[in-house]
C-alpha cells in the first residue's frame, strides 16, 4: 500500500505539471494578443516554481530509509533552564514544521525542566519521506540571545542537540531476545492533570548487548508504552545494525559523532542583530521569528543539494559576484 500511494502521488505530480504549462501556454498565448494577463502569470508562474522546489527535494531523497517516518530526540546542553528552555523552542519549531507539512506528530517521552524548558523529549514525525527531510537537522544548535531568565538582561548562548532516528516497520525483521532485555516500570511524570499516573504505567527497557535505552510515558496504559518502547528500540537497534554492515561510516554516523557542544550545524541569533546561519550550507535567513515557527524549508533543501553536490548557498551568490 505505501508502494501505491507513492506511484500515485508520482503520477499526480506529473499530471499537476502538465496543467501548469498547458495553463501557462494559455496564458502566454492571451498575453500576445493583448490581454491584460500579467498578474495571472506571475501567479502561475509562482505556483509552478513552489511545485518544481517540491519536487527537487524529493529527487534528492534516495537514501535507503529517507522515505520512512522519523523519531527525533531533542536533549539541551550545559546551562540549565536556558538550555532547557531552548529544547523546548526546537520542539515547537519542528512541531510546527511538521503542521506546515501535514505529517502527524506523537510525542512519546517529555522529561519537563523544573523550572521552564525540557530535559529531554522524544516525537515521532509520521509522514513521507520524514526521515529523509529531518536528517538535516541533527547536529548541535545554537541560540543566542538577552535571556528572559537574567535579571540583568545579559545576551546568554544556549546549546541544544537533535538526532533523528528513521522509524521501523515490522516488515523489517529485527531480532529481540526476551532475554536481552531489562524492562522497568515507573511513575510517570508531567505538569499535572491527566499526565500523573496513579499507577506505574510509564516503561523503559534496556537492550542488555548493545546498552540502548528507551522509555515512554505518553499513555496512561502501561501495555501502549511498552509498545511504543519497543517501536523505539526496533528503529534504534536497526541503525545500530546498519552502522555495523557499513564498509565506510555513514554520515548519518559521523553526524552523530560529531554532536559536542560548541560544534554547532546552525545558530539562531536574536541579540544583537538577528539572523539564523547554517555553517555547513552557509545559508542565512534574517526572519528568524519565521524559522522559529516551522519554516525549515529552505535550510532542508540547501542541506540536501549540498550532501549531493557539495555545493553551499554561498557558492551561487559568490558566482554572481554578491
Amino acid at each position: 500500500m505505501q508502494e501505491r500511494k507513492r506511484l500515485q502521488e508520482a503520477i499526480e505530480n506529473e499530471a499537476a505539471i502538465r496543467t501548469m504549462l498547458s495553463d501557462l501556454e494559455t496564458l502566454l498565448e492571451l498575453h500576445r494578443e493583448g490581454e491584460p494577463v500579467e498578474a495571472d502569470l506571475e501567479q502561475e508562474m509562482s505556483r509552478l516554481r513552489a511545485r518544481l522546489a517540491e519536487l527537487e527535494t524529493e529527487m534528492l531523497l534516495t537514501g535507503e530509509n529517507d522515505a520512512r517516518a522519523a523519531i527525533v530526540t531533542i536533549h539541551p546542553g550545559a546551562g540549565g533552564t536556558e538550555s532547557q528552555d531552548w529544547a523546548e523552542m526546537l520542539l515547537r519549531m519542528y512541531l510546527r514544521w511538521a503542521e506546515r507539512k501535514d505529517f502527524s506528530t506523537v510525542i512519546t517521552d517529555r522529561l519537563d525542566g523544573e523550572g521552564a524548558g525540557i530535559k529531554s523529549v522524544t516525537f515521532e514525525v509520521n509522514g513521507s519521506h520524514a526521515y529523509g527531510l529531518l536528517q538535516s537537522e541533527v547536529g548541535v544548535h545554537r541560540l543566542v540571545r538577552i535571556s528572559p531568565f537574567d535579571a540583568n538582561a545579559r545576551r546568554h548562548t544556549s546549546f541544544a542537540s537533535v538526532f533523528v532516528y528513521p522509524q521501523v516497520d515490522d516488515e523489517i525483521k529485527i531480532e529481540i531476545r526476551p532475554e536481552d532485555l531489562r524492562i522497568d516500570t515507573f511513575r510517570s511524570s508531567g505538569a499535572g492533570g491527566q499526565h500523573v499516573n496513579r499507577t506505574d504505567s510509564a516503561i523503559r527497557i534496556t537492550h542488555l548487548p548493545t546498552g540502548i535505552v528507551v522509555q515512554c510515558q505518553n499513555e496512561r496504559s502501561q501495555h501502549k508504552n511498552r509498545a511504543a518502547a519497543m517501536k523505539q528500540l526496533r528503529a534504534r537497534l536497526y541503525e545500530y545494525e546498519m552502522a555495523k554492515k557499513r564498509a565506510e561510516e555513514e554520515k548519518l554516523e559521523a553526524t552523530k559523532q560529531d554532536i559536542n557542544f560548541g560544534s554547532q550545524i546552525r545558530s539562531y541569533v536574536l541579540a544583537p542583530y538577528r539572523l539564523v546561519k547554517d555553517h555547513r550550507t552557509k545559508l542565512a535567513i534574517g526572519d528568524v521569528d519565521r524559522v522559529l515557527d516551522g519554516d525549515l524549508d529552505p535550510f532542508i533543501q540547501a542541506y540536501l543539494v549540498f550532501r549531493r553536490t557539495g555545493k553551499t548557498a554561498g557558492d551561487g551568490r559568490d558566482e554572481e559576484g554578491e
